[in-house]
């Protein structure tokens, strides 16, 4: 099994990496878009979730395949470079709500619909929220399977990805939602129905691609010639 030490030029690692920060900007203007009613009760809860819950677990996927092949300290500067890229996505946001807009566009959709959509990325409500729980839930998400890697010698990778998704994805969900929800983005009264729609939600389907984390690690693996452990 190749260390941290390893040669550090691959072959896939820019793809997977440019697919997580991608589809953590995409889902987080998914987000801010709209708020999703499944029409469902749990104990008079209604469930609710907003629109990056979607895509959003495909981020964890990825960073369960990034600490797996290529380790901790690789999944960390992905997990960095998704902040940084994710902040700069709020400042272009923020800054382009402040420009005046041009007449026919302002006729035709308007300042007032910019605001209530892609402006929502910009709000410091929410940008404190996405930031926080980003890197609250990805962080724990990627220690805690690098732990369990070592500690269980490799065996059983279900174990490890959907156990640290189950930290990571509470801590995510929860924060953004509290952080929204006191800064006044979301109101107190779809709370509960977010946090526990969108954690059921992200949990259940970042447990049914499973398989695909198991294929996607074992072939890259295989093509990159590594496995790292990130033992001290």
């Amino acid at each position: 099994m190749n260390t941290p030490s390893q040669p550090t030029t691959f072959r896939y690692l820019d793809v997977v990496a440019s697919f997580f920060v991608g589809i953590l900007i995409v889902s987080n203007i998914a987000s801010s878009a709209k708020i999703v009613d499944t029409g469902i009760l749990l104990f008079s809860i209604p469930l609710a979730f907003d629109g990056g819950t979607i895509l959003f677990p495909l981020v964890y996927v990825l960073g369960d395949v990034l600490t797996e092949v290529y380790g901790f300290r690789t999944a960390r500067r992905v997990i960095w470079t998704g902040f940084a890229v994710m902040a700069l996505t709020t400042l272009v946001f923020f800054v382009l709500g402040l420009l005046p807009p041009e007449a026919f566009w302002e006729a035709e959709a308007g300042n007032n619909a910019y605001n209530a959509i892609l402006g929502g990325m910009s709000y410091g409500g929410i940008v404190l929220a996405s930031l926080s729980a980003y890197l609250a839930g990805e962080f724990s998400n990627a220690a805690i399977l690098s732990k369990i890697k070592v500690k269980m010698k490799g065996r059983m990778l279900w174990v490890r990805t959907i156990s640290s998704s189950l930290v990571g994805q509470l801590l995510d969900t929860f924060i953004f939602v509290f952080i929204a929800t006191i800064t006044g983005v979301f109101g107190w009264e779809i709370f509960w129905s977010l946090v526990i729609t969108n954690y059921i939600l992200k949990c259940g389907i970042e447990a049914l691609m499973t398989p695909l984390t198991y294929w996607v690690s074992s072939f890259l693996k295989r093509k990159e010639g590594v496995d790292v452990y990130d033992v001290p």
